[in-house]
């Protein structure tokens, strides 16, 4: 195992999370809601929020790999490049996601943005701080949800942040309330750089913590269910595992689902470093920016043309999103073959 095997793993992780993001926002733009066999809508329904958890989690990891010379070397120079590149890259992500709001209201790379900036100040904060303050971050939540109005905003059937514009409404949608908001969701980012610092090319270590993972994500997500049908609404908000509002037993839930998908693919990728089946889903994992923006312009620009982008039912949503994946697979390997990054990532290399 090296270094480069391990990259590899993520990139795979990636991949599945960028398709996973496809499909939960293939659903949600053409409100298939009660549209779908009971089945589909549960196994759609398990994508929710996790796989953008997912994908944050990821770029915690990246974030701590992309620091490791400079953290681990205590060499306060490096540390201080690669948080003038990080606080870069997140003006960029803040800047393209605001540019891309009116496109897609639901976008994560505003948030993103916003989530590394505050983590490049974290670069050498000690694993005990990453994983107290990534604790903390819940229970704030908990405390401000018991303070503000979690619903000030919101137009609910339209999905519509009304005040988004304002200056108190970008924070309070950025920070509190929002598709991902900073409060709690910055606790994925922040165990994200936990886990890129850990030891992985350990197979003891990647087996109990997947194993860990596993049971936590099973014992979340079976209390959510039996307490949030034990109480009245009111109360069974509280132990609710959907992203919105994202209450503690989600965040549990949502990190280690994540934590799962990313060591099994880990997992494949130590063992079977050399198999032809997965060079092209890594190569999609490298384009993920790139495709993330493709799956609204072209995915969704597309369906909108030919009218076939709302009220559809939950089959045609999962279909589409399926035919996207694969084409964005199709798309990533041929692109990988003749250059190193994809269109997007590029841009942002080249301005940060």
């Amino acid at each position: 195992m090296n270094k480069k095997t391990r990259i590899v793993g993520f990139d795979l992780a990636r991949a599945l999370a960028v398709f996973g993001m496809v499909l939960v926002n293939f659903k949600v733009v053409m409100n298939t809601k009660g549209t779908g066999s009971a089945w589909l809508e549960w196994l759609m329904g398990l994508l929710d929020g996790r796989a953008a958890a997912t994908f944050v989690l990821l770029a915690g990891v990246g974030l701590s790999l992309l620091s490791a010379k400079g953290r681990e070397n205590n060499d306060q120079i490096r540390t201080r490049q690669d948080r003038n590149t990080l606080l870069k890259r997140a003006i960029f992500l803040l800047l393209v996601g605001l540019a891309y709001i009116p496109i897609w209201p639901a976008d994560i790379l505003h948030f993103y943005g916003v989530y590394i900036a505050v983590a490049a100040f974290l670069l050498t904060a000690s694993d005990k701080r990453l994983l107290t303050i990534a604790a903390a971050l819940p229970l704030t939540f908990l405390l401000l949800i018991s303070l503000f109005n979690y619903e000030t905003g919101w137009n609910w059937a339209t999905l519509e942040y009304v005040d988004f514009w304002t200056a108190q409404g970008m924070l309070r949608h950025v920070f509190f309330n929002g598709f991902h908001p900073v409060i709690p969701w910055l606790a994925f980012m922040l165990l994200g750089m936990w886990l890129g610092r850990q030891d992985l090319h350990n197979a003891n270590f990647r087996t109990k913590l997947l194993a860990i993972s596993f049971f936590t994500a099973a014992i979340a997500e079976s209390f959510s269910a039996l307490l949030t049908k034990s109480f009245p609404e009111e109360i069974g908000v509280l132990f609710d595992a959907s992203p919105m509002p994202p209450m503690p037993i989600y965040i549990v839930a949502g990190a280690a689902t994540a934590l799962v998908i990313i060591l099994l693919c880990l997992e494949i990728t130590f063992r079977y470093p050399d198999a032809k089946w997965i060079s092209p889903l890594v190569h999609t994992g490298q384009l993920a920016l790139t495709l993330y923006v493709a799956h609204v312009v072209l995915g969704m620009g597309v369906l909108e043309i030919l009218g076939r982008l709302e009220n559809q039912n939950l089959s045609f949503a999962a279909t589409t999103g399926i035919i996207f994946s694969l084409l964005s697979i199709l798309f990533s390997h041929l692109w990988r073959k003749r250059y190193q990054r994809g269109p997007l990532e590029w841009v942002m290399r080249k301005l940060t």
